[in-house]
């Protein structure tokens, strides 16, 4: 039998004994029938630096080698610096071949693309927003250019499913698959990713028509050795005599300088802000250590020539580099070896901790986290979830999960994307001059990516987009853009789906507090926590994007908010077994390994004595005092959801890292008024949406008709069968 490494072209068996290597990964070796087949999708889930980019580079080059007049591969990134990295790491291999390898984004030299276009052949490595122009602006060229495409590979997929921008590339592959006339011989898609949740489930999300079958390749043989430590910070109160004590911020700071000079290393901080003051911090310590300085901020709003001098600084490891960063360089830019990765406050998700994990411990050597973690110094008027020192253990609960249990969240595919399809709609338009509504239908919905929208919302939203003059029907019936779609689809920043979250001025009387993002649901009355302070909601001007506040009383907020639509059920669930077992370390064979130094197993074992003296194992509603507090260790959507029914119900209610705080009133009352709704029948995610006055999360949300925009909002941000089964269950 003809082993796999035969049945590559020579001039790659070649380059792979220059490369030195004695023999394929596993990986590697599995992934070349099925690529080779090219009659099929393939999805190739495996850690970071497991060998993916060549596992699908190897054969899909050897199958193109001869093809001319057009491109064979097209590559697709969520990151333009993904993609200057994998032409770094390309050029070599195509130099074998004496194949192009192109790369084509908003940084790229016009005359490097002018080459492309005069003589499209070999890899074109491409992100969404470049392929949605390519499409719109030349059509024609891009028929021809690609005609001859035999593979479609995405990176990162993770990265793209269940979000927006995952819901434009995908109507991008379907509409190549159009103009290329390959609808029923689609092109094959191949999927790399590191971190993907329920993987039996992820080829719908890569093919919503299975058309074509897909397999799923992964590394059995990865044996990762992991270094891990959660460090524990107190935010002190008090101060001694006239000397105050050092803040947590201080002092974490102070152990990232100690642990990290010297060395490259990582430290994610979750946001600008943050990165920033971190960065700034070690800065200044380096100066007045009379040291270099050798940590530098990354994040989206640096400019480009910062980030990339500070990436090529990491790749070259000559000269010892911490970035302190937010998600940017969490994907799988090749920054070369890093020695730890430092996570500063919980991440965002158990799938984005094994992100940034895989960025340490490259090339043979172990893998290291650290999770440095500040909870507040307990007093007399400490809240519950200072307590309960949940940021310390919705921390320890990640680590176990990751490492214990292997799971990381599957993808939230109960999305519609309303905003996506408007955008879609519009392109697609543009890109053909004009379009049937059954062409639209037909291409998005029924055999498209926009499967959950029905026929009856579409045509709303056709007729919306035609009063508002985004279309324009002629007398043949045919679609074209009208007066605003010709106005949205000329802006430069037409092509990108995505957009952040827009920041809401706060304002207390006649101050401005400061800004925040909404990406929560936000309803008057609501209480909130910002710059260390409550704060009741009492209006929100959607318009002028502010938020009135004034200050309301309570206890001291915790340090910890947490609020947000991120954390899983499945976090929360672990969280309360932790406190359960009274035990957080993780099994390994027969022996339980701690990762927790003595500080944060302190304040591990006051959350834990908390929990115990409150018989919280089987109490989920809490008298303190005037207020109650649920606890119901579940995530983000359950709780917004309990949240506005009692708010809706005249409670003064807010929520803080999965707790719920209800003021002035008992237990039996909210006991009471929660049955009385369960008997009555929770209103739907619809109905609760409604009467949230800023739902505006994705780039053309604000285009939609009202009924649309309430749809999706309510499925983005609540879960009402969850909150019944909870509510059936404890009441």
């Amino acid at each position: 039998m003809i082993s796999e490494y035969q049945r590559l072209d020579p001039r790659i068996q070649k380059w792979i004994y220059r490369q030195g290597w004695s023999d394929l990964r596993e990986l590697q070796k599995k992934a070349i029938p099925p690529i080779l087949a090219c009659d099929r999708d393939v999805l190739i889930s495996a850690a970071t630096a497991a060998g993916k980019t060549e596992a699908f580079f190897l054969p899909a080059c050897s199958a193109i080698a001869n093809i001319q007049g057009g491109f064979g591969i097209l590559y697709i990134s969520p990151l333009k610096a993904l993609i200057n990295d994998q032409y770094r790491r390309l050029e070599s291999l195509g130099d074998a071949l004496e194949m192009p390898v192109t790369p084509w984004h908003g940084d790229i030299a016009q005359s490097k693309k002018l080459r492309a276009k005069k003589n499209p052949s070999g890899i074109l490595l491409i992100t969404p927003e470049s392929l949605e122009a390519m499409l719109i602006r030349s059509s024609g060229w891009l028929k021809q250019a690609f005609a001859p495409l035999a593979y479609i590979v995405i990176d990162e997929f993770h990265a793209f499913i269940g979000s927006e921008r995952g819901m434009q590339l995908l109507s991008l592959l379907n509409r190549i698959d159009h103009i290329l006339g390959r609808v029923n011989n689609p092109v094959p898609r191949v999927a790399l990713s590191a971190t993907l949740g329920e993987l039996e489930k992820v080829p719908l999300s890569l093919r919503p028509n299975q058309r074509l079958p897909c397999d799923i390749i992964t590394d059995s043989q990865v044996h990762t050795t992991l270094k891990v430590q959660v460090k524990g910070y107190l935010e002190p109160r008090t101060s001694i005599g006239k000397d105050p004590l050092p803040s947590a911020e201080s002092q974490i700071c102070h152990d990232i300088f100690r642990l990290c000079r010297g060395d490259s290393h990582l430290v994610f901080a979750n946001s600008r802000k943050r990165t920033e003051s971190i960065a700034a911090t070690l800065s200044d310590l380096s100066e007045a250590n009379i040291v270099p300085n050798e940590f530098f901020p990354h994040h989206g709003s640096l400019s480009r020539d910062l980030r990339e001098t500070l990436e090529q600084r990491l790749q070259k490891g000559n000269l010892p580099t911490t970035a302190i960063c937010t998600m940017t360089l969490e994907l799988g830019i090749d920054i070369g070896k890093v020695n730890s990765v430092i996570q500063v406050t919980p991440p965002h998700s158990v799938a984005s901790l094994r992100q940034r994990m895989g960025r340490s411990g490259r090339r043979d050597s172990p893998a290291a986290l650290r999770m440095l973690i500040a909870e507040h110094e307990l007093t007399p008027t400490s809240g519950i979830v200072d307590q309960l020192r949940l940021q310390l253990v919705q921390s320890m609960a990640m680590i176990r999960l990751l490492i214990d249990s292997k799971w990381f969240e599957p993808a939230d595919t109960r999305q519609i994307h309303y905003s996506t399809l408007f955008h879609q709609i519009l392109a697609i338009v543009a890109q053909w001059g004009g379009v049937r509504a059954d062409q639209l239908w037909s291409q998005l919905c029924m055999d498209g990516p926009f499967q959950k929208v029905g026929s009856n919302n579409f045509k709303i939203l056709l007729r919306h987009m035609g009063e508002r003059q985004f279309l324009t029907q002629l007398s043949s019936g045919e679609l074209v853009l009208g007066v605003e779609g010709e106005r949205l689809v000329n802006k430069y920043t037409f092509y990108a789906v995505f957009s952040t979250p827009e920041e809401f001025r706060i304002v207390a009387g006649n101050k401005t507090l400061g800004s925040i993002p909404v990406d929560s649901p936000l309803l008057p009355e609501q209480h909130i926590i910002f710059g260390g302070r409550r704060w009741k909601v009492t209006d929100i001007d959607s318009d002028k994007k502010v938020i009135y506040v004034e200050a309301t009383k309570g206890g001291q907020p915790p340090l910890f908010g947490g609020e947000g639509m991120s954390i899983h059920d499945v976090v929360r669930q672990e969280m309360l077994a932790i406190y359960r077992e009274g035990d957080y370390k993780i099994t390994v064979g027969e022996h339980k390994v701690d990762f927790a130094d003595t500080s944060a197993i302190s304040l591990f074992e006051e959350g834990l004595h908390y929990f115990n003296s409150n018989n919280l194992s089987s109490e989920f509603f809490i008298q303190q005092g005037q207020h109650v507090y649920i606890l119901l260790w579940l995530g983000d959507q359950i709780l917004n959801t309990l949240s506005a029914l009692l708010l809706n119900s005249g409670f003064k209610t807010g929520s803080f890292a999965g707790v719920i705080e209800v003021e002035q009133t008992t237990v039996d009352e909210v006991k009471r008024v929660l049955a009385k709704i369960l008997r009555a029948g929770l209103p739907s995610e619809f109905h609760l949406a409604e009467s949230v006055p800023e739902k505006f999360l994705e780039k053309y949300d604000e285009d939609l008709p009202d009924v649309l925009l309430t749809e999706g909002y309510g499925l983005r941000a609540f879960d009402v069968e969850g909150v019944t089964r909870w509510l059936g269950k404890h009441l």
